[in-house]
């Protein structure tokens, strides 16, 4: 679990302690929010807990200590604690992320989905690549007016083995990416596909862009809100 404290060394020792000053009882759970951008919000129905989903989702090869993201290995655990947690009635999900490791992003996805407490998702500035299986995976997704979605295949960078059997991986790679979005949204396989693979909209990739008020009007997204409707979705839900 998550714990607003922090490891420091005592004096004259090695032995780590940990230093709880400043974190009283009444005090917000500051060190959560600054190590993991997670905080527990205290609501008339109960808990919700509040999850950021941002920069580039970081699966097995660590990333630059200048590049914002989103570690699975923290996220993976966090899931399943807060899914046990009886006192957590609610996950609020706030993503504005570029995409990143596909496999991390989906496994993240299918740990959200498959959670039993009422979720919801938030999508502010951008839910791009595979932040879209992540977008679509709570029970209600709402997007910002100003949001965007990219929907491209799957892309890979540096060194690929050029053999028959790589691209086999990718087209059932990217087949389950197309179920899992389709199985978690309203979104036709059709539609997914053709925003997948169109021509129009990226000059030097096959993709879509999409905003707020397309992305509900295709089905990929419930419905357009900010964070006032989030929260009141997940008091609903609560209820």
């Amino acid at each position: 679990m998550i714990r607003g404290t922090r490891a420091t060394k005592e004096t004259g020792g090695e032995k780590e302690r940990e230093d709880q000053k400043g974190q009283g009882m009444g005090a917000p759970p500051v060190q959560p929010v600054v190590d993991l951008g997670s905080a527990t919000l205290k609501t008339r129905r109960g808990d919700v807990h509040c999850l950021t989903i941002v920069g580039q989702i970081e699966g097995h090869m660590a990333l630059g200590q200048e590049a914002k993201t989103t570690k699975y290995e923290h996220v993976l655990p966090l899931l399943a604690a807060l899914e046990a947690d009886e006192h957590v009635r609610g996950v609020l999900f706030l993503l504005n992320t570029m995409g990143g490791d596909v496999e991390a992003g989906l496994a993240i996805a299918e740990l959200i989905a498959g959670m039993t407490k009422p979720t919801v998702s938030l999508v502010l500035g951008g839910g791009h690549s595979i932040g879209i299986p992540l977008a679509v995976a709570p029970k209600r997704t709402l997007i910002a007016p100003s949001a965007s979605m990219t929907v491209h295949p799957i892309r890979m960078s540096g060194t690929m083995i050029a053999a028959p059997q790589t691209y086999s991986y990718f087209s059932r790679l990217q087949e389950r990416i197309v179920r899992f979005v389709t199985r978690n949204s309203h979104i036709t396989e059709q539609k997914f596909t053709e925003l997948m693979m169109s021509a129009k909209d990226m000059a030097a990739d096959v993709g879509s862009v999409i905003y707020g008020e397309e992305a509900v009007a295709c089905g990929l997204i419930d419905g357009i809100g900010g964070l006032s409707d989030a929260l009141a979705a997940l008091d609903a839900m609560m209820e």
